[in-house]
């Protein structure tokens, strides 16, 4: 018995570049245990990250969300800010410009 190929003929379809076989045959050139270790020493040398390998506790986690949620709230008060400035800016514009407008006639 014949045993079953695995592989794809060449002439499966057109990718773009012809039908060539070994496009179609290609093993991955490093195993993803290799692309891992080097994530982590890239983000060690680039961005000072370091990975934890250890479950987090639930007072862990809770320290986490519980900065999230100061980190967005304070971004929310910063929008905020934001945009009372500029909406009275705004404001305050519009009527400097009807005021000219209506001393004009």
């Amino acid at each position: 018995m014949k045993r079953i190929s695995r592989r794809i003929a060449n002439n499966f379809g057109y990718i773009g570049f012809g039908n060539s076989q070994n496009v179609f045959n290609q093993k991955s050139a490093m195993p993803f245990s290799t692309l891992k270790d080097k994530l982590h020493s890239t983000s060690l040398d680039h961005h000072q990250l370091n990975y934890l390998h250890h479950r987090l506790t639930k007072a862990e986690k809770e320290l986490i969300k519980e900065k999230i949620r100061n980190e967005a709230k304070q971004q929310n008060k910063k929008v905020l800010a934001i945009f009372i400035i500029l909406f009275t800016l705004i404001l305050y514009f519009i009527k400097t410009l009807i005021d000219s407008l209506m001393s004009n006639i």
